[in-house]
């Protein structure tokens, strides 16, 4: 599917992204129902190996993303994290891979960038895709909320939508009045990073959120029953965790 059809998902809200982190989750979330999949650049780094912010580089970032498209029939938008260094060089590589979108955050190693420099590389972003000639749904994640600086996020959007984002991602989120504000005082369609205790998928619509993803707790909780059920073998010799494992006949039929 195409970048056109992954931005039009945004026009009939809310837009439910499960988080996927390689090809075999990617075929899992599509199977469940997913219109789109986002990838997560935590998830990715964890299942290479590396840990999270900081630890992935672009090659191996793409090397997944690459495996995830082929894997699907939704589109796929894909977490750069602050864009390796390059974000010209890494939107490049994304759209050769045939991705539909990226996020591109405001900070790195837990600082963040003066919203000008920000905007600067959103706007490469965008020359980017359009030279040549592609469309390209920017996510502009603002870690404000995550870094203790909340007060400047609709300055932010602001610029940020000038420079030619899409959508305003602001993970760290989750009350309902901040959420409303948010939404109200925006210039761009807000994206809000769930967990356990956030409001459900109907009560964001209500308050206007566009797009909803889980970031990395998809990934997390797939290695929590790993880690669970390798600790109940070694331990009691049982196997009860694994009740809840995926059927393993149903999965690998997903791959064929």
């Amino acid at each position: 599917m195409s970048a056109q059809e992954f931005r039009a998902l945004h026009e009939q809200p809310p837009l439910v992204l499960p988080n996927a982190w390689d090809a075999g989750s990617a075929r899992a979330v599509e199977a469940a129902g997913a219109r789109a999949i986002a990838t997560t650049s935590a998830g990715v780094s964890w299942a290479a190996g590396v840990e999270d912010a900081g630890g992935l580089n672009r090659a191996t970032a793409i090397a997944a993303l690459r495996a995830i498209v082929a894997a699907v029939s939704v589109p796929v938008t894909a977490d750069v994290e602050s864009g390796y260094g390059d974000v010209e060089a890494t939107v490049t590589e994304v759209l050769e891979a045939g991705a539909a979108g990226i996020n591109l955050e405001d900070s790195d190693d837990g600082v963040l960038l003066d919203p000008a420099v920000q905007a600067a590389r959103i706007a490469a972003a965008r020359r980017v895709a359009i030279a040549l000639g592609a469309d390209l749904v920017i996510n502009a994640r603002t870690d404000t909320w995550l870094l203790g600086d909340g007060a400047g996020t609709i300055d932010r959007a602001k610029l940020y939508a000038e420079a030619g984002a899409d959508v305003l991602f602001v993970p760290g989120v989750v009350d309902p009045p901040t959420i409303r504000a948010l939404v109200q005082a925006s210039p761009l369609p807000l994206n809000v990073m769930v967990r356990p205790g956030a409001p459900t998928v109907a009560e964001l619509a209500e308050l206007g959120v566009c797009r909803i993803s889980v970031g990395p707790a998809i990934t997390a909780g797939a290695y929590g029953l790993a880690s669970a059920a390798a600790h109940e073998l070694l331990t009691t010799g049982t196997y009860q965790v694994l009740d809840t494992a995926a059927d393993l006949g149903k999965h690998n039929n997903l791959l064929r």
